[in-house]
């Protein structure tokens, strides 16, 4: 993608609206939280002091919307504790540039590797260095500093205690993503009745993961349904892929396939109920006649063979299904059996044991190479670069410019970009119509704090539907306060616009100067995609061989680090697809032609998985030959690929050849998932082959044009003369 191509994606995503679900409920809850800040500390102290507490409540809300599983009354009091810690911290190194200027490059340095821990980490620490900047020019003591970041938080503690008080939708994001993960299965299921061979996004599925790791404290009140329905769609998934494969499950035409469409139909219908009964926290309706179809008995059943089985373990698992749907999950807390928590429940880490999990991701990034890292350099860099230059300027309130880029910036280009182009958009729509109602209404200290409380709360609402939006009204929440602490438009706004632009095209600079390009990436990212499927199908394949509780063990391993890693993989290629970069090594057609192949040998373990025998069924020795074979040739792939070489399957070949030596009727369907797992394998082999064909054929053209200069050299005569 070109540079004018990219900047223009970049203007259209930063100003457009994003359709996601509204809060206004929690928008209110946390306007109020702001409205009590700012009214007792205006009627209790002082205007330069209600500006402080509105900034920590203000940021400790706004932390609060950011996606995380913790309970939201933790991140609001985190995230005031960081703004407070930042305010004080800076003002005792200010005044000074000498000691002001290492503490803020530290300081961004810091926010910057937060994003190791994940983007709420980052996103938080990035207000506190924007805290740092612009609080420390309150206080003219240190006792006074003291008090500024104590009534800063105290926004985080009255945060904390409406969402304690008044809590809304408790435990809502868990149980909407049990319930997407069941819908997602659902929508799956539906769209196999038309397309056997349809993909499958397990981004739900792995949401519900994460979202089902708890504190200690949570586990203490987790309603019960949120125990087991995850499992259940894990384990529907590839058995309705099983069911709907021609190859291995029902056949391609006739009744059979009917039969199939109508208990995938079914299983749509179930798993579909179940999500509403999770998702309200009610008893959700089924239709009566789901009875019928779910019925596999001998005298009626169309349905032969493997994909009888299919049918039968299908039924078997609606049935669960079924139960959630019709229960509701009415019973909301479950007292916490004995024994510890690590043992029943996916912990989560408190705040206080999260420390050592945050160093070994740190020192993890910290590397030349890392994205992390480099945002991190760039954010120091440029916070302090932008202060400097600010402070040269004839413009009061140079802070807004480090303030900027600080809040703009993130670890890849396009969403850095987005955010300048949409933030620059915002701050000149919200300061305009600041500025405009300053001027209208007067100096009056009691209606600008109504009308910040007024923009939070719209800026709230509209947090997660579009960046340019919220900060039209955040830039108006900073111009009310602004002028509730006494400073007049003619002051703030003309020095705002400036000084935003200058923040936010420092940060464009920052990114195209010291970059952390995701389209290089690709090869390395693909290669481990490639290991984790392998070892994945691999895994699969011995619970055929040998279907024992620890293989059932590794199995469930291997299928998590296989979807970590296509995550990975898909992320960073849709990154690299948006960046005004060149291929290297894989071109955009190579990138989807080895990822299509890479998602159909997936696709071939689930459906080998679908059918896995129980723990006391006969075993498939074959299938432990082929998976050696397969992991080894995939483990030797994966490096091939880095290196830019071919990849060859010889002993997938040669296992595959033995398997048929062996001539056992009852593992044929078995054979027939490995045979799409080869063809899944020689597809990836001409995607990423063509590249290095494409590379030597270009190689062998260059090392002849040279060949022939020097020749030519050698003799006398040029070139042209030569190849005449």
């Amino acid at each position: 993608m070109t540079w004018l191509r990219a900047l223009g994606e970049v203007v259209r995503s930063g100003l457009t609206i994003e359709e996601t679900r509204l809060e206004p409920l929690l928008a209110l809850r946390t306007a109020a939280g702001v409205a009590i800040v700012i009214g007792s500390t205006l009627w209790l102290v002082s205007p330069a002091y209600a500006a402080s507490a509105a900034l920590g409540a203000f940021s400790a809300g706004g932390a609060t919307f950011q996606r995380t599983w913790r309970p939201r009354k933790v991140i609001a009091l985190g995230a005031g504790a960081g703004l407070a810690l930042s305010t004080f911290v800076g003002y005792l190194a200010a005044g000074r540039l000498v000691t002001f200027l290492p503490l803020l490059a530290v300081w961004a340095f810091a926010a910057g590797m937060a994003w190791a821990v994940g983007s709420t980490a980052g996103i938080v620490a990035a207000t506190t260095v924007g805290s740092m900047l612009v609080t420390i020019t309150l206080p003219t003591s240190v006792g006074r500093a003291l008090e500024h970041a104590g009534v800063i938080a105290l926004g985080g503690v009255v945060q904390a205690l409406l969402i304690l008080l008044f809590p809304i939708r408790r435990w809502g994001a868990h149980r909407d993503a049990l319930a997407d993960a069941l819908a997602a299965v659902a929508d799956y299921a539906r769209r196999l009745r038309h397309d056997p061979t349809a993909p499958f996004d397990a981004e739900p599925l792995m949401t519900a993961r994460d979202a089902a790791a708890v504190t200690p404290a949570q586990a203490r009140t987790r309603p019960s349904v949120l125990h087991g329905p995850r499992g259940l769609a894990e384990r529907i998934r590839p058995v309705v892929a099983a069911l709907a494969d021609p190859d291995v499950g029902a056949p391609a035409e006739g009744p059979g396939r009917d039969r199939a469409r109508e208990l995938l139909a079914a299983a749509a219908d179930v798993l579909d109920a179940a999500a509403r009964s999770i998702r309200r926290g009610t008893p959700a309706e089924v239709p009566a006649e789901i009875a019928d179809v779910l019925r596999v008995d001998d005298e009626h059943e169309v349905l032969t063979g493997p994909a009888r089985q299919t049918a039968e373990r299908l039924v078997e698992l609606l049935g669960e299904a079924l139960e959630i749907a019709r229960s509701g999950g009415a019973r909301e807390e479950t007292p916490t059996p004995p024994g510890p928590v690590g043992a029943r429940f996916m912990v989560r880490p408190t705040m206080f044991r999260l420390v050592p999990v945050v160093v070994r991701a740190v020192r993890c990034e910290l590397r030349p190479d890392s994205p992390v890292f480099r945002h991190a350099v760039r954010l120091a860099v440029v916070a302090t670069l932008g202060y400097l230059i600010a402070a040269r300027l004839p413009l009061g309130h140079g802070y807004w410019a480090p303030v900027a880029s600080v809040m703009v910036m993130r670890p890849d280009f396009h969403r850095t970009y987005a955010r300048a182009v949409a933030r620059l958009a915002g701050t000149l729509a919200g300061v305009a119509l600041a500025t405009g109602m300053v001027r209208v209404l007067g100096p009056d200290a009691q209606v600008f704090g109504a009308l910040a409380v007024v923009s939070a709360g719209v800026s709230y609402t509209l947090v997660r539907t579009g960046y340019a939006y919220t900060q039209c009204f955040t830039a108006a929440y900073v111009v009310f306060l602004l002028g509730m602490g006494g400073q007049t438009w003619e002051q703030t706004v003309p020095e705002r616009v400036v000084l935003t632009l200058l923040g936010g095209v420092l940060a464009m600079l920052a990114y195209a100067v010291y970059p952390a390009w995701e389209t290089p990436r690709l090869p390395g990212r693909l290669a481990d995609w490639l290991a984790a499927n392998g070892r994945y199908a691999a895994a699969v394949l011995r619970n055929h061989a040998d279907p024992t509780p620890r293989h059932r063990a590794d199995l469930r391993r291997a299928l998590l680090a296989s979807r970590q890693a296509r995550a990975a993989w898909q992320e960073t290629y849709e990154r690299a697809r948006q960046e005004p970069v060149r291929p290297r090594g894989l071109t955009s057609r190579e990138a989807e032609d080895a990822q299509e192949a890479l998602d159909s040998l997936s696709r071939a373990a689930m459906l080998m998985e679908g059918h896995l025998p129980w723990t006391d069924s006969r075993s498939v020795p074959e299938a432990e030959r082929f998976a050696e074979a397969l992991e080894a040739d995939t483990a030797q792939a994966a490096a091939d690929v880095r290196e830019h070489r071919n990849p060859d399957w010889g002993r997938v070949e040669e296992a595959l050849r033995e398997w048929d030596g062996a001539g056992r009727d009852r593992s044929s369907v078995v054979r027939r998932e490995a045979e799409l797992q080869k063809r899944a394998l020689e597809d990836l082999a001409t995607a990423v082959s063509r590249t290095s064909l494409e590379r030597d054929v270009g190689s062998a053209r260059e090392e002849r044009r040279v060949r022939a200069a020097e020749a030519a050299e050698g003799d006398g005569r040029g070139p042209e003369h030569r190849e005449k």
